[in-house]
Order: C-alpha cells, then sequence, then structure tokens
C-alpha cells in the first residue's frame, strides 16, 4: 500500500516556515537590499535580517550573502524564489476564486494594447471597474508585434488589438470599428483639389509607423489589394509622433480617427476625401483558445460582450 504520508522533514520545514517571510524574502530578493525591502513592507532593518535568519534556518541553507558590499541571492536562494512566485500565484488565483464563490469578482487583469487601442481603453475600464472594484487591472501599450509575440508566450491575460491574425489558435472577440483615415494639415495643397487619388495622396510624403505596427500594416495591404505604390518617406515609432509629424508639415499619414479626434475638432489636421477610405478594421479582445479564463477575465470578456452598443455610440458618434 502506498504511504502517502508527509516526510518528517517536510512537516519540521513547513511548521518552521511562515508567509511574512516568504514576503520579506521576496522584497529582498527583488531590491538586493535589506534596508530598501524594510522600507518597503514597513519594517525595520534589523527586523527584515531577523526574518530572513528565521528563514535560513528553517530550509538549513544560506539564502543571500554578501560579496564585498553587495548583496548577492546564493543558488539555494534562486531556488526558492521560484517557488515563492508559484505560491503567490496559487494564493492569487485562490483569492480570485474564492471571490467568485461569493459573486465578487475579484483578482488581477494583466491587459495588453495595442498603440492604437490605447486611446480608449481607459474609458473601457471605467465602467468595468464600478461593477468589479476588487479587480486590479495592469496594463501595457505594445505594438502589434509585440502583442503577438506575449500571445504565443501566453504573457499576459487579453490583448486588445486589430488585424487579428487568422493561422494562430486564438479566440476573438470583436467589439468597435476601428477607422483608418488619411489625414493631411491644415492649408495643405490638396485640400484646394475637387477630387484626391489615392496614389497622389500616398506620394505626397508619406509618414508610416514602424514594421509590426497594425496600422501600416492594414495600409500595405490595402495598397496590394488596389495595386497602389507604397512608398513611405518617414517612418516614426509611435502614432502621436506621426500625428505631430503631419500637424509640422512634414508630410501626410493613414491615422486611426480616434488617435486624433481633438485635432479634427481644433481644425489642425484635416481628413482627406479619397475613394477607397476610411480603411476598416475591427477593434478585438484576443486570447489563446487553450487558456482557461481566471475570473476576471471573463468578467471582462463578458462586460465587452455586453456593452458593444454602448461602446459604438461613444467612440464612433464623433
Amino acid at each position: 500500500m502506498r504511504d502517502n504520508r508527509v516526510p518528517l522533514s517536510i512537516k519540521n520545514m513547513a511548521a518552521r516556515l511562515t508567509f511574512r517571510q516568504l514576503q520579506v524574502f521576496k522584497a529582498v530578493y527583488q531590491l538586493q537590499s535589506y534596508s530598501k525591502a524594510g522600507e518597503l513592507l514597513g519594517l525595520t532593518q534589523p527586523a527584515v535580517s531577523s526574518q530572513m535568519r528565521q528563514l535560513e534556518q528553517a530550509v538549513d541553507q544560506p539564502l543571500f550573502e554578501y560579496v564585498g558590499r553587495r548583496l548577492f541571492c546564493t543558488a539555494a536562494g534562486e531556488r526558492l524564489s521560484e517557488s515563492i512566485n508559484h505560491i503567490f500565484i496559487e494564493l492569487a488565483d485562490l483569492q480570485a476564486d474564492l471571490g467568485a464563490l461569493k459573486g465578487n469578482v475579484a483578482g488581477e487583469l494583466k491587459l495588453v494594447a495595442v498603440n492604437t487601442a490605447q486611446y480608449m481603453v481607459p474609458y473601457l475600464l471605467r465602467a468595468f471597474l464600478d461593477l468589479h472594484p476588487h479587480v486590479s487591472v495592469r496594463i501595457k501599450v505594445v505594438n502589434r508585434a509585440t502583442a503577438l509575440q506575449g500571445l504565443n508566450e501566453n504573457n499576459d491575460d487579453l490583448v486588445i488589438m486589430g488585424m487579428v491574425p487568422l493561422d494562430r489558435p486564438l479566440a476573438s472577440l470583436p467589439f468597435l470599428d476601428n477607422e483608418l483615415v488619411p489625414v493631411v494639415p491644415d492649408g495643405h495643397p490638396l485640400l484646394q483639389q475637387p477630387s484626391i487619388m489615392a496614389q497622389q495622396f500616398l506620394d505626397s510624403f508619406l509618414l508610416v509607423r514602424e514594421p509590426g505596427s497594425g496600422s501600416r500594416l492594414a495600409l500595405e495591404q490595402h495598397c496590394q489589394e488596389h495595386r497602389l505604390r507604397f512608398a513611405p518617406s518617414m517612418e516614426i515609432g509611435s502614432n502621436d509622433a506621426v500625428k505631430h509629424a503631419v500637424i509640422a508639415g512634414l508630410g501626410v499619414a493613414v491615422l486611426p480617427k480616434l488617435s486624433i479626434l481633438s485635432e479634427l475638432q481644433l481644425g489642425n489636421l484635416k481628413v482627406a476625401n479619397i475613394e477607397g477610405f476610411p480603411l476598416r478594421r475591427s477593434f478585438c479582445v484576443v486570447h489563446p483558445q487553450a487558456k482557461h479564463p481566471t475570473p476576471a477575465m471573463q468578467a471582462f470578456l463578458d462586460y465587452i460582450q455586453q456593452n458593444i452598443k454602448q461602446f459604438e455610440r461613444m467612440f464612433l458618434d464623433n
């Protein structure tokens, strides 16, 4: 018969370990300093040292060592750090699951927004956090290529993006049109013409985002489909920078309408009337198909699904 009893040594270790010791260790490990860890946790340096001594006694291994005046983690400390990270992840998941059982969605929601989507994400979150105040949201803003890499590596919970690739096992919830409009600065000579040809616009010192950007990819695909020459005059690393470059008179661009609403209202930018534009894509909430949604993830997906009409009124009626 198999003996499922826990070895005595593990029982002894468990009896001597405390979560406070693990929390202090995590702070010392991350900050590489007893004093800085104490400041973070509201402890004195002697109190931090005492917690670490007790933890080293419990695991019967040195966890940190000084070389000169610098603090280094030992091999045992590195291994303990890996286990502690898993423990705290499990605790966070447990907290979220227990909250869900009580009807309260809690836990962390890790969102990634492509550059184009950053303008609307705060407005999406306002009502969601009113509904679920115990959810902690962390947002990263990246370009499309980085977002896709993160999806491959399953680094985050949900990605808000357009141009979702069809050749990958991704679950996608479209929820809002993303209009890409051709813009010129106020007073540009093209505005004086009764009609503007697409190629004429593209040849007027076209400013574009870097390779990997979703808005650039959409324009490249449009040019390929309509046999238009795509020859950018300058690559610029963000929509905001492209926008200001157009206002400064450096050229023309195709930009997400959501990113230039204020400039259009002020008249600093004008939308050129060109056949085939605006380009229309959809913003989507994306995650790997095999990913099991946390309660916070599922709550956000449900919230998006239930409020699509409201988002259209909020963003598209401008």
